[in-house]
């Protein structure tokens, strides 16, 4: 099982995800609305941490469910949503069992990403949907200064896909649990190899070059 690095920081991160970082947060849940559109039925929230993302999704008529490796996040999300400890690869979920699935802000955290959307994908019911929201690819990293809003630098790291802690960000969150780069390729072609077709893809960001990236997909009937 994976070591769960925010059990160290979970109360930390309750505060940054609800507080500090609320407006991000805000732009990143109406990315994810916009993807998943409305319910019914359970949704799972593959690796929900704090349960940051379970109040958008019941607004949107969805019944979330949360899996998350990290007790210290699971501490916050038992009063948001019904959670289960677990790691992404292998869920306590029957084949099937869900129609729909998000994993929001999280890939990164994941030293085998592409196994857990193999995971998340066998979870789904056929005509499921899953969203992926997370940090972009090109523009996110250890590669990447942002310290200019303007004007962002990439560096040969790109091609890293090593976890690490190299941040241009000394206070945020990478600073403190590190991250596992997934290239862009990697990223879109770990979906359509889970089984899933890809139906809609959403860049966004607050000034002119994105900092997440978006993926709808959905599973074949």
């Amino acid at each position: 099982m994976t070591t769960p690095l925010y059990d160290g920081i979970a109360d930390w991160y309750e505060e940054y995800a609800s507080e500090t970082s609320s407006i991000y947060m805000d732009r990143i849940r109406s990315v994810l609305a916009g993807l998943l559109g409305e319910g019914p039925g359970r949704c799972l929230d593959l690796c929900c941490g704090t349960g940051a993302h379970a109040a958008e999704l019941r607004r949107l008529g969805w019944t979330p469910v949360g899996v998350d490796l990290s007790g210290g996040q699971l501490r916050h999300a038992r009063s948001r949503l019904p959670v289960a400890r677990a790691d992404a690869t292998a869920l306590p979920l029957a084949t099937g069992a869900v129609p729909a699935a998000v994993c929001v802000l999280a890939h990164t955290d994941m030293p085998d990403y592409p196994a857990a959307l193999a995971e998340a994908a066998r979870v789904l019911a056929p005509g499921g949907r899953l969203v992926h929201v997370g940090v972009h690819p090109c523009y996110v990293g250890a590669f990447a200064d942002r310290s200019e809003p303007e004007r962002i630098v990439i560096d040969g790291g790109y091609a890293s896909r090593e976890h690490t802690l190299r941040s241009w960000n000394v206070v945020g969150v990478r600073a403190r649990v590190g991250a596992w780069h997934l290239p862009l390729a990697d990223l879109l072609n770990a979906v359509t190899a889970a089984g899933l077709v890809v139906t809609r893809v959403v860049e966004s960001g607050s000034g002119p070059v994105p900092d997440a990236l978006a993926i709808a997909a959905t599973k074949p009937r």
